[in-house]
């Protein structure tokens, strides 16, 4: 049984707000269906929505814009996979990643480079 939760339960349990949440779900990001109840709008959320939302977190953290995460899953749930190669495109986001990553890691060297230049004292190696 899956268990749902209404958006704010999701958002107290993801630390994400609910106008988040909502910016999230109109660029198809997420998705949520209407509560039993016919006589109200509530929505619900399926629990492992808080997986997705980490994902989205993650991809964010690593320099994918939401467009670029709304294309990537819209390509890839209306793929035809008689002409659609996932593991090609899936194949070059990884790449840019790892790309990303480098340039990261190169950066972060520099920030130690001159940390550790300005600590050391004038005229000393």
């Amino acid at each position: 049984m899956v268990l749902q939760m209404r958006i704010g339960e999701l958002s107290r349990r993801s630390g994400l707000p609910r106008d988040t949440l909502r910016f999230y779900e109109r660029h198809g990001l997420i998705a949520s269906r209407p509560g039993p109840e016919a006589t109200n709008s509530y929505r619900d959320y399926p629990d492992d929505m808080l997986i997705t939302l980490e994902q989205i977190g993650d991809a964010q953290a690593a320099g994918i814009s939401i467009a670029q995460l709304a294309t990537l899953l819209g390509q890839l749930g209306a793929a035809d996979p008689e002409t659609f190669d996932g593991v090609a495109f899936l194949q070059e986001r990884i790449e840019e990643v790892e790309a990303r990553i480098g340039r990261a890691n190169r950066f972060l060297d520099s920030l130690r480079q001159a940390k550790q230049a300005l600590a050391t004292p004038s005229g000393q190696p």
